[in-house]
């Protein structure tokens, strides 16, 4: 979802002063950067819950083509 079609909410949040301090010297945009980050977080947390969640079947895929080869692995033109 993207913060223009979104509703937003304030939030107090706790940085290193001197992260802050450095982001601020720099122009950075604190709440920006933050809701970034928490996006990469988020995205990386649901992929290591996909992964987890599918690794029985991934695993198990992986010993089919393993044993049987790639399905198609004969018209390959590589």
């Amino acid at each position: 979802m993207s913060a223009t079609t979104s509703t937003r909410r304030a939030t107090n949040i706790t940085l290193p002063t001197h992260l802050l301090t450095e982001a601020r010297s720099l122009g950075l945009n604190v709440s920006q950067a933050c809701e970034q980050g928490l996006v990469a977080a988020l995205a990386a947390r649901r992929r290591e819950n996909w992964l987890t969640e599918n690794s029985d079947a991934i695993q198990s895929w992986n010993e089919h083509v393993e044993t049987h080869g790639l399905p198609l692995a004969e018209y390959r033109a590589f």
